[in-house]
């Protein structure tokens, strides 16, 4: 993976939808090889390891989410992007790491954006500070919302919701903060049990307080010592990159 043709499998049992995608993903990437399955059982069976893989929920046999959870004990890297009729399956999604949930029918508008962003993460990934963090999904005030954990600059726990603190906006949402620890990876630290801190936006911190480049989070007196022993591998791993 990452070396060579970007690789996208699409597999979907409609041969019209296969074609119909296959033709959107030509058309902006020309130079992709692009695959095509008909089923879940077919994809598994091969030895293709996709950068991007466009995955169909409502197929015969095995159904998108079962072929995704068994894909993924051998695929850790791939982008996974279902396109799929039904909505009810979403928060399934999360645990197979999917990139993004396209629900039928949706714009071409729509389905580029979601493509050109999960490419942009395929060839981002070779110079991302830890091993891609794939993006995770949220459902705050009704809607489903795609969170990168990069643009996340603190989360704090307010009022018993998560705030997430990001790059352009604050958002909230029902969630645990253990959860979101595993979600966002190892660029983060929790100095305090409401505070979860992305090391990559640090100003100065103290004993009691950090200082982010939005807003700052307190520290708790027995989580200083490790803090600062996180925060230096963080600045030596990034010097070797």
């Amino acid at each position: 993976m990452g070396s060579g043709k970007m690789q996208i499998v699409i597999c979907d049992d409609e041969k019209k939808i296969q074609e119909l995608l296959a033709e959107k993903v030509q058309k902006l990437y020309p130079t992709a090889e692009v695959i095509l399955f008909a089923s879940g059982q077919e994809l598994l069976w091969s030895d293709k390891d996709p950068d991007i893989l466009l995955l169909d929920i409502g197929m015969p046999g095995k159904n998108g989410m079962e072929t995704a959870k068994e894909f993924r004990r051998r695929h850790k890297k791939t982008i996974l992007i279902f396109v799929t009729a039904f909505a009810e399956y979403v928060f399934q999604a999360f645990d197979v790491g999917a990139f993004h949930y396209l629900v039928k029918p949706f714009t071409d508008e729509k389905f580029l954006e979601v493509l050109q962003s999960a490419v942009k993460q395929y060839e981002g990934r070779d110079y991302l500070h830890e091993k891609g963090t794939p993006p995770f999904m949220i459902l705050s005030g009704g809607e489903h919302i795609m969170i990168k954990p990069e643009e996340i600059i603190y989360a704090e726990v307010f009022n018993r919701k998560i705030l997430l603190h990001t790059i352009d906006s604050d958002i909230e949402y029902y969630g645990k903060m253990k959860e979101l620890e595993k979600q966002v990876g190892e660029n983060f630290y929790r100095s305090h049990r409401s505070y979860l801190v992305n090391f990559a936006f640090i100003r100065k911190y103290d004993v009691k307080t950090i200082y982010l480049e939005k807003g700052q989070a307190l520290m708790s007196k027995k989580s200083y010592h490790e803090f600062v022993k996180c925060y230096h591998r963080y600045h030596q791993k990034r010097g070797k990159q």
